[in-house]
């Protein structure tokens, strides 16, 4: 089992990492929140499979558990379902110090966060991540979010969980098309921060394509250690986080006009990667970044592009993106391991890469 502490300045928080972890949840719930009663948030599929085990250990902890279940998917981020769940713990009198849970992936960790960070002004919340994409990346540094139809994640807050508590146990039942959209998030650390881990990835992945336990707590606290010290340096997102950015700007433009329906998280972010390594490229990065990136994604179970929307519709969707300045905001690569922020990408560079990469007019 591996602790890594989050330092944001504080209120710093550890993220716990291991098999069996949700084995332990009340105790370590209970340690970090008061209250007599656990509000847990997730989707039926995840619950289904979780929730019993987790309530008994709050049970064991002097906690009942409460379970308040939401969509699948991007279809929980919305005001609609946000609505509900206040509207749900109000009529079961929750008061200002019972802890509210997110178990589940991504989706449900930004709603959850959302609800536990307005309702009567805040209340404790821990993150239960249960996908790998969660584990390594949504369920840390506080973002919580809901989408309008105009874009992703454009109305939330920022407010820091009391602790995340990710069992790797549970990554065993993710089917492997959502297993392998965190190993997008994973490439990303690779390729921007980490670049032992790119090393240990372009050397043969299989391990982590397997998910051989040892092998999975390793990585995962790598990518966890990046991004705590990111968000550590940068809580709210207006410096060296940004580069956690990286291929994300194309890829919630993807995810909008897909209307959170068509590809995976993971594989939009791919796609988003690909794009800024061939901006980059364009500019004189080094010579084999695309191909390094390609060759990367590949290894991974993870598609470079496939059928892409009309040029057009994608600039649309960037400019609702929420760092849209006049400009879109890229994170760019001027070699691996070396993100910088770009301001000045011209819709016309945009244009030429999407072509090079099959997108229409």
């Amino acid at each position: 089992m591996v602790r890594v502490t989050v330092p944001v300045p504080g209120r710093s928080y550890e993220v716990t990492i291991g098999s069996g972890v949700l084995a332990d949840a009340g105790r370590d719930v209970a340690s970090v929140a008061g209250g007599t009663v656990a509000f847990v948030i997730s989707d039926a599929a995840v619950a289904e499979l979780w929730f019993g085990p987790l309530a008994a250990s709050l049970q064991d902890a002097g906690l009942s558990a409460v379970l308040l279940t939401v969509a699948d998917g991007e279809e929980a981020k919305s005001l609609d379902a946000y609505g509900v769940l206040l509207r749900q713990l109000a009529g079961r009198e929750a008061h200002r110090d019972d802890p509210i849970l997110a178990l589940g992936g991504g989706a449900v960790g930004d709603v959850a966060g959302f609800v536990a960070s307005t309702y009567m002004r805040g209340v404790p919340f821990v993150q239960l991540p249960t996908t790998l994409t969660s584990q390594i990346d949504a369920a840390i540094g506080g973002k919580t979010a809901v989408n309008l139809p105009e874009g992703k994640n454009l109305v939330g807050t920022f407010a820091q969980p009391r602790a995340v508590l990710a069992d790797l146990d549970v990554l065993k039942t993710l089917d492997e098309r959502a297993y392998r959209s965190g190993l997008a998030e994973m490439a990303k650390y690779a390729l921007t921060l980490d670049a032992e881990l790119l090393a240990m990835l372009e050397a043969g992945p299989g391990p982590v394509i397997a998910r051989d336990p040892a092998v999975l707590e390793d990585v995962i606290a790598r990518c966890v250690r990046a991004k705590a010290a990111a968000v550590g340096a940068d809580e709210r997102d207006a410096g060296a986080r940004l580069v956690l950015n990286y291929g994300h700007t194309l890829g919630h433009a993807l995810e909008r006009l897909d209307a959170f329906a068509g590809r995976s998280h993971g594989e939009a972010i791919a796609v988003g990667m690909v794009f800024a390594a061939r901006v980059a490229a364009s500019r004189g990065a080094g010579a084999d970044l695309t191909a390094r990136t390609l060759r990367l994604l590949a290894s991974l179970g993870l598609e470079s592009a496939g059928d892409l929307p009309p040029t057009e519709e994608i600039l649309g969707a960037l400019r609702m993106d929420k760092k849209f300045r006049g400009r879109v905001r890229f994170v760019l690569l001027e070699d691996v391991g070396r993100p910088t922020i770009a301001e000045d990408v011209t819709d016309d560079e945009i244009r030429a890469v999407l072509r090079e990469m099959g997108a229409g007019a």
